[in-house]
């Protein structure tokens, strides 16, 4: 069977092609045209080619959304509130991973040239000068989802990391916690030196020193387990021996420890409980991002809101700004920080 054409739409509904095409494209008609049109379309069940669509308008209507993890809570987020203002706009969003090593994101950019997506918008993880040069000659409208420097003249949209690690520690310290440890991502990425920084300026206002500080190998869930042994060393308290028995807790000489991401936070819990170290009675526990694992913990994990959904919003709605007028002046713009209090801080 021969898929409906618009002529063949214009022909039943008893109308013009252009008038057809008006509709289909949202532009101004009667609406008795346009029920008469969306009524046939329905019944023939026709479909707009896309194909031609794009030859005769130079554009795809497609748009790339490159993240480290797919899987992270907090790009997810961002990928849903990204989706939902290009959609509107008529674009599909084609989503994909990088990883992170920042040869994968310069390869990715590079790879816009290929014309298969009429913007990126990109949340680098790592951030060199190969990728900033990239972006400065990538043939398609770049916006970046976090840090680069401004001589990479493109539209950004980051986070305020050091203000809301600020929110973190003022909380703990107005709750009677001033033995605070840190537990941060790879200290080279763009969030984990932001994180880092933050910490040690919110320390500093309080004239507070860190009570342990670890890194682990990632932003992931069982990097944050994997890295707790360090912190629990720093505590005296023991982790699984080679026996696999765990040692008998002691009282940690921290208590509070703030994570660079909910899924470190969530990993560091499970260690925490595994070393019979009570949430929040011994130990309190913020992460940052405030996903939706921070209400599916148990506990409730505290944590930063860094405005992920906004982020995307204002990212999306800035590379749609910058296709129609490339020439423009770049933005940068800054999502300021909350902090959600839930159980396993309160």
């Amino acid at each position: 069977m021969s898929r409906p054409t618009i002529a063949a739409v214009a022909q039943a509904a008893g109308v013009s092609v252009a008038s057809v095409s008006r509709v289909l494209n949202g532009l101004p008609a009667t609406e008795e045209m346009t029920e008469r049109v969306q009524r046939v379309v329905e019944q023939l069940g026709y479909v707009p080619d896309s194909r031609a669509r794009s030859l005769k308008v130079g554009r795809t209507f497609q748009l790339t959304l490159a993240v480290a993890d797919v899987g992270n809570p907090v790009y997810v987020t961002m990928m849903r509130a990204v989706e939902e203002v290009v959609s509107a706009a008529g674009y599909r969003l084609v989503v994909t991973a990088t990883g992170a090593d920042v040869v994968d994101e310069v390869a990715l950019v590079r790879g816009m040239a290929r014309g298969y997506a009429d913007g990126l918008l990109i949340s680098p993880i790592r951030v060199d000068e190969d990728l900033v040069k990239s972006i400065r000659e990538c043939e398609v409208p770049v916006v970046v989802a976090g840090n680069v420097p401004a001589r990479a003249g493109v539209d950004t949209v980051r986070a305020n990391s050091p203000k809301g690690m600020l929110l973190a520690v003022d909380h703990l310290v107005a709750t009677g916690r001033t033995n605070i440890a840190f537990l941060n991502g790879p200290a080279d990425t763009v969030p984990g030196t932001a994180r880092a920084k933050g910490f040690a300026d919110a320390l500093r206002k309080h004239d507070l020193e860190p009570a342990a500080v670890a890194e682990a190998t990632d932003f992931t869930f069982a990097a944050g387990r994997a890295a707790a042994p360090d912190l629990l060393a720093a505590a005296g308290v023991a982790s699984v021996n080679s026996s696999g028995v765990r040692g008998s807790a002691s009282a940690a000489p921290f208590d509070a420890v703030i994570c660079a991401n909910d899924l470190l936070a969530v990993g560091l819990m499970h260690e925490l409980a595994a070393a019979e170290l009570r949430v929040p009675e011994d130990v309190a526990v913020v992460g940052m991002d405030d996903s939706e694992l921070a209400e599916q913990s148990f506990p409730p994990l505290t944590s930063v809101n860094l405005g992920s959904a906004e982020r995307g919003r204002r990212a999306a709605e800035l590379l749609l700004a910058r296709i129609e007028d490339n020439d423009r002046r770049p933005r940068r713009i800054v999502v300021q920080p909350s902090l959600s209090v839930r159980r396993s801080a309160p």
